[in-house]
C-alpha cells in the first residue's frame, strides 16, 4: 500500500486524521523561519551541498508546520501545546513631573519610541488600539487588539488585548511621587503569553529571558528618552 509524505511523517494514518495542535503565534514564526532557512539553504546548495541540504529539509519542515497547523514531533511525544506566561515587574524613576510622564505614557502612540520590541501602536479611539510587535532577532512582527482598562489620570493606566488576539497581552504602569519631590516612580507590569511559546516548554523557557530582558531595556529606555530625549539602542 502506498503511503503519502504526510502518512510516513505521522501526520495522519489511513484511517484517522490529526487536527492541528499549534496556536497561530507559533504557526508565523514557523512559516518566517522556515522562509528564511529555506532560501538560505536554496542559495547555498551548489556550494555547500550536504549544508544546503539540510537547510532546505529544515525549512521545509517548519513551513509545513506553518501552513498545516500540526507538529509530528509533538503529536508523537504527547504533547498538547499551551503557551507559557510571562510575567515582568519593573520600576524606574524618571526626573520628571508625575503629570507629564502620565501625559506620556497615556499617548500609546508615543511606546514604540521607546519600546523598541513594538514596531508600532495605532490608537483608533480613546480607548482601543493595534499593537504591532517584533518577535526576538525581527523574524517577524505579531499585531494584536488592545484595549485601555483602567485610566486614573496621572496615577495609573491599564490595558489588555482583546479575545481573540494573536498575542494575549495586558499590563498597567502606575505613577508616584518620588521621595523628596525628586521625580516619578514608574511601576510597570507587563504579562502576556510568548508569540513563541508553542514551540514547546523548553524553547519557551529559552526565548522567555529575551523576552523580558528585551522589555526591561524598554523600560529604561523610557528614563533615558523622556529625560534627554535619546534612546539607548
Amino acid at each position: 500500500m502506498a503511503f503519502t509524505f504526510a502518512q510516513r511523517i505521522g501526520l495522519h494514518t489511513p484511517s484517522t486524521a490529526i487536527s492541528p495542535n499549534l496556536a497561530w503565534g507559533e504557526r508565523l514564526v514557523s512559516l518566517s523561519l522556515g522562509t528564511k532557512i529555506t532560501a538560505a539553504g536554496i542559495a547555498s546548495i551548489f556550494s555547500s551541498p550536504v549544508r544546503g541540504l539540510v537547510e532546505a529539509a529544515t525549512g521545509g519542515y517548519l513551513l509545513f508546520r506553518g501552513i498545516t497547523g500540526v507538529c509530528p514531533v509533538y503529536k508523537s511525544i504527547g504533547i498538547n501545546k499551551t503557551p507559557s506566561s510571562i510575567h515582568i515587574t519593573h520600576v524606574v524613576n524618571v526626573n520628571k513631573p508625575k503629570q507629564e510622564v502620565y501625559r506620556f505614557w497615556r499617548k500609546l502612540e508615543n511606546l514604540p519610541l521607546f519600546m523598541k520590541h513594538l514596531a508600532s501602536v495605532v490608537e483608533k479611539d480613546v480607548k482601543n488600539s493595534y499593537w504591532v510587535a517584533r518577535v526576538p532577532g525581527n523574524l517577524a512582527k505579531i499585531g494584536w487588539e488592545a484595549q485601555i482598562t483602567r485610566d486614573e489620570p496621572g496615577k495609573l493606566i491599564s490595558w489588555k488585548s482583546l479575545k481573540g488576539s494573536t498575542v494575549d497581552n495586558e499590563g498597567h504602569v502606575s505613577f508616584s511621587d518620588a521621595p523628596e519631590g525628586k521625580g516619578t516612580v514608574i511601576n510597570v507590569v507587563i504579562a502576556y503569553k510568548s508569540p513563541i511559546a508553542g514551540t514547546g516548554e523548553g524553547l519557551a523557557k529559552l526565548f522567555t529571558p529575551v523576552f523580558e530582558k528585551m522589555i526591561r531595556n524598554d523600560i529604561e529606555n523610557f528614563k533615558t528618552y523622556i529625560e534627554s530625549g535619546q534612546v539607548l539602542v
